[in-house]
């Protein structure tokens, strides 16, 4: 009967223990339930909330844009002729891989060796110090003790790289000379091939090879691919240009590649380092167009991170073609001309300053440049002769007086300002303001002529534009009168010539564009504002000179001349340019503040300078077979070119510009040959020759491109060879 109560207390403990083993489940159930749904709410969230967002950073990561060497795109000159190509040519790449060790690429640059010449010309010192560490690791760094190694790691805010570069500086610098000598000519060939594959980016293919590489060497190496990890064999495009013409621009070459100074710039645009870039003038305005896009592979890796494939997701495509505005025959045509002239004249006594001339022409309607030709003669240094090289990209980037050839624009400026009218008659006589002397015309030493502005233009009057500049400055001219200019006498004027286009820049479509040089001014300055409007004060460009006088052909517009006509994508069949992309019209930049009837008088006036009784260039335009019209220009100036034992000496430049038709002006010229000569009495006319000889080119291509059905359509355009037999390499163009 005493047994029962205790098999009751077993039982109840049994059912207690059984209770919290059922709670302690539950709980851990339900723990369960919550994790489970905690991990399906995130799975959920991951793949609908933020699935989009990490597949597009997945595809980030993986798809790489890569250097599949695209051909740039070429230029064509206004009726399709080449004038700037891409020849294919072998070439021979690596390609680093995240996982790639620094071993493993030294034995494929050993391999490589063996298969291939490589110039070792740019390996330089610090390339042969750090391949003598890499080859003789441990001797290296026994070379720095490790007291000298403890004090370096004891420096404050020092990073461990920073540390690493210390030690590497130190270990460079106690490689000895004869350490360095123990590089063999096949260790400096390894060296060459290893630096190229070492200095690009991962998954970034280096040209190891692509100038010379010979069908025997291209052969060996495709052969052998399967056991020369990340090396491929492939096609290179090499700029040529077929012209000199400077303005053209130039490339890097890939054993430059990028230049230092824009590195950061082109690499966050996911160039390479050793790609082709613009270096200067069209090349460089238009390297975004002319570039072309990079392939874009996906890189596969297996789970260790070795990429085992690549797909490619873009296949990239060639850069844009340009179709400038240039005629490249008219251009090949007046730089003969003008290459010509400058050398008979510095066969002439009086030219020891002489070194240059150009010549611009352009459409005064649309801004389209149809030739720009500059010329410099320079010593040959081997021979010490003279030789004449191009200098078109001068006829923008440097300003010389011009002479008379400006007054034209004093004339509308005293319209415009008020100062003078059309109908005004000024007395052309020496005229001395107080503590100057004389200031007279050159046909005019002692007397008084009545004339207006037709005859001031015809006969190239000073004293009829230093009266404008006076009546501007609001004091006519008496004798011996003291002249105070007004605060705002030079601003007036120099505002005003801008409305032409000189003094500032025109605008054109290319880099390093010279505004030119403003003398001082100021109330003192009276006497040079006299010199300012005849052209000897302030300095304009020659391509500033072509833009004033279209502006007074075209009616009182001013025009942004331009070089680039055309944007076009690359041809399909090499036959016919390719689809229009973008066509460049023109661009007003303004209009001058005078009226039709003020601007055509003026023209009138520059008709007379060609065919008037009194005209400076009548007997270079009076018999010419079309109608046209210009003015003349002499500078006296200091000199201060290139030769500097030379600077201060007395020197003369001459000026052209014009335009024709008259009627219905469709070219507009302008020529200028700086410091001709150091003799005022020698006569001369070169600057009116190549006015006259350009014309006359212009006028007998326009008749042969119609006989020859030759035209400059934006609809479908045929490829042409080009005009001259000029072929520079871009190793030349270096």
């Amino acid at each position: 009967m005493r047994k029962a109560p205790r098999k009751n207390r077993a039982a109840s403990v049994k059912a207690k223990h059984h209770s919290n083993l059922t709670f302690r489940m539950n709980v851990l159930f339900f723990a369960i339930f919550i994790v489970f749904s905690m991990l399906i709410f995130r799975l959920g969230y991951m793949q609908i909330v933020k699935g989009e967002e990490y597949v597009k950073f997945l595809e980030s990561t993986e798809e790489v844009p890569v250097n599949t060497s695209v051909p740039r795109g070429r230029m064509y000159d206004r009726y399709g002729r080449i004038l700037v190509d891409n020849h294919p040519e072998n070439a021979i790449t690596y390609t680093k891989m995240q996982t790639t060790k620094t071993e493993e690429m030294l034995k494929i640059a050993e391999k490589l060796a063996q298969l291939i010449e490589q110039p070792t010309n740019r390996v330089t010192l610090r390339d042969k110090q750090d391949f003598w560490i890499l080859k003789n690791h441990d001797v290296a760094y026994k070379k720095v003790t490790k007291a000298e190694e403890d004090k370096i790691r004891q420096k404050k805010d020092i990073t461990t790289s920073q540390i690493n570069a210390e030690i590497d500086k130190l270990v460079r610098e106690r490689i000895t000379n004869e350490e360095l000598l123990q590089l063999t000519e096949e260790d400096l060939e390894v060296l060459a091939i290893y630096r190229e594959m070492a200095s690009g980016y991962n998954l970034s293919p280096q040209i190891i090879k692509s100038e010379n590489v010979s069908a025997d060497e291209f052969a060996r190496v495709s052969e052998r691919l399967t056991e020369l990890p990340g090396v491929n064999t492939t096609t290179d495009w090499k700029r040529v240009k077929l012209s000199s013409l400077s303005i053209l621009g130039r490339t890097t070459v890939p054993a430059k590649g990028i230049p230092k100074e824009k590195l950061n710039y082109y690499l966050a645009r996911d160039y390479s380092r050793n790609d082709r870039v613009g270096e200067s003038y069209i090349e460089a305005q238009y390297e975004d167009l002319l570039q072309g896009q990079k392939a874009v592979v996906k890189n596969i890796t297996n789970r260790k991170g070795q990429v085992v494939d690549t797909v490619t997701t873009y296949e990239g495509e060639p850069g844009k073609d340009l179709v400038l505005s240039l005629d490249s025959e008219l251009t090949a045509e007046t730089e003969k001309i003008v290459e010509e002239e400058l050398l008979n004249l510095k066969a002439r006594s009086g030219s020891k300053l002489l070194d240059r001339a150009f010549l611009v022409m352009m459409d005064p309607n649309t801004g389209d440049i149809l030739s720009m030709v500059g010329k410099k003669i320079e010593k040959d240094s081997e021979t010490g002769k003279n030789i004449v090289v191009d200098y078109s990209y001068g006829s923008f980037t440097t300003a010389y007086e011009a002479g008379s050839a400006v007054k034209a624009a004093t004339l509308l400026t005293g319209y415009n300002l008020g100062a003078i009218t059309p109908r005004t008659v000024l007395g052309d006589e020496p005229i001395t303001l107080l503590g100057t002397k004389a200031k007279k015309s050159i046909f005019n030493p002692s007397g008084y002529i009545q004339m207006d502005g037709l005859r001031a233009l015809e006969q190239s009057s000073n004293v009829f534009m230093f009266k404008t500049a006076l009546l501007i400055n609001k004091t006519p001219y008496s004798y011996k009168m003291p002249l105070r200019l007004k605060d705002d006498t030079f601003s007036k004027m120099r505002n005003s010539y801008a409305q032409f286009g000189l003094g500032v820049k025109t605008g054109i479509d290319l880099p390093n564009e010279f505004s030119g040089v403003q003398g001082p001014s100021g109330p003192t300055y009276g006497g040079k504002l006299l010199d300012l409007a005849i052209g000897q004060y302030d300095t304009y460009t020659p391509l500033q000179l072509a833009q004033y006088i279209s502006t007074v052909a075209n009616g009182g517009y001013r025009i942004q001349p331009h070089i680039v006509k055309e944007v076009r994508q690359p041809s399909k069949d090499g036959q016919e340019l390719g689809q229009l992309v973008t066509e460049v019209g023109p661009t007003i930049l303004n209009r001058i503040d005078n009226s039709s009837d003020e601007i055509n008088y003026v023209k009138q006036g520059l008709r007379r300078v060609y065919t008037g009784a009194h005209g400076t260039a009548k007997r270079h335009f009076a018999n010419a077979p079309y109608t046209a019209a210009g003015k003349t220009g002499t500078a006296e100036v200091i000199y201060y070119g290139d030769l500097r034992e030379n600077w201060g000496t007395y020197t003369l430049t001459y000026t052209h510009v014009g335009f024709a038709p008259y009627e219905n002006p469709e070219i507009a010229y302008a020529v200028v040959i700086p410091w001709a000569s150091t003799n005022p009495q020698q006569p001369f006319s070169a600057n009116s020759e190549i006015a006259r000889k350009a014309l006359d080119k212009y006028y007998e291509l326009k008749e042969k491109y119609k006989a020859e059905k030759v035209t400059d359509s934006d609809v479908t355009q045929p490829i042409l060879p080009a005009v001259t037999k000029d072929k520079i390499g871009e190793d030349e163009q270096q």
